[in-house]
């Protein structure tokens, strides 16, 4: 996901490579990223939080107990330091960095790698609205980005963060029962991404309501409304539902 923003903020600002460190514990990554991008890679969390404006804390949840202190140790005192941690909420990091670092946690997603991210972003009280919106337009240049209230995070997480699993899984399901039908492989995938892409863009782009636009493809008596008959007949709805809680349950879980 660090690398997906990196690539994405850079394409949004060319020029600026030369400003951006990075660590990771795995050298030979930094090196590639630094080998790709020409940002510069160093060697320790210090190197990395020391003088920056801006810190991405792109790690995983059980990596932060160890990556915090150093970067408590090592931040500037008007540093942002943006987490993209799952389950790891604004009390927690300011735990170890400080009752007067600016933060802001952010829940992205993976179509980061194509610039369709989808990232919910909140602030804790020292972040001001020049700081926000410096950490927006990293995000802003891999997808979509909208301010949340943190106590809606764990919902983001289960509609947004986690939810691009379902999507495939159903793209998969699409697939199958067209290959099932004699389609190739192939072409089952291209069809079914491509109607789920569109889909999307319809419920974006028209502003109207999903269950509208889902009775303007059902015809009286026609093929799409016998369909909608068997997912329904199937829990279709109420499994995407159930699905989405139990994301957000175990994020709830993770940051406690």
């Amino acid at each position: 996901m660090g690398s997906a923003i990196l690539k994405g903020y850079l394409a949004a600002n060319p020029g600026c490579e030369t400003n951006i460190k990075a660590f990771d514990a795995d050298s030979k990554k930094t090196e590639a990223l630094a080998e790709e991008f020409g940002i510069t890679a160093v060697s320790s969390v210090k190197d990395a939080v020391s003088g920056a404006d801006l810190v991405l804390l792109a790690v995983k949840p059980n990596c932060m107990e160890a990556v915090l202190p150093e970067a408590a140790e090592s931040r500037e005192k008007n540093c942002l330091v943006v987490s993209i941690a799952a389950g790891i909420s604004l009390a927690y990091l300011e735990r170890f960095l400080g009752s007067d670092a600016k933060l802001i946690r952010v829940m992205p997603n993976t179509p980061a790698l194509v610039g369709e991210s989808m990232s919910a972003l909140c602030g804790n009280r020292n972040v001001t609205d020049e700081d926000f919106a410096c950490a927006k337009a990293v995000f802003d240049a891999v997808g979509r980005t909208e301010e949340v209230q943190e106590s809606l995070i764990d919902s983001v997480i289960g509609v947004s963060g986690s939810s691009p699993a379902y999507v495939y899984m159903f793209i998969e399901a699409l697939a199958d029962g067209a290959v099932a039908e004699g389609m190739a492989r192939d072409k089952a995938y291209v069809f079914a991404a491509q109607a789920v892409l569109g889909s999307a863009k319809m419920v974006l782009e028209t502003g109207l309501h999903p269950g509208a636009l889902k009775d303007a493809v059902c015809s009286p008596g026609g093929t799409t409304i016998e369909s909608v008959c068997a997912l329904e007949e199937s829990g279709f709805r109420a499994s995407v539902m159930q699905a989405v809680r139990a994301a957000a349950e175990k994020s709830r879980e993770m940051g406690k």
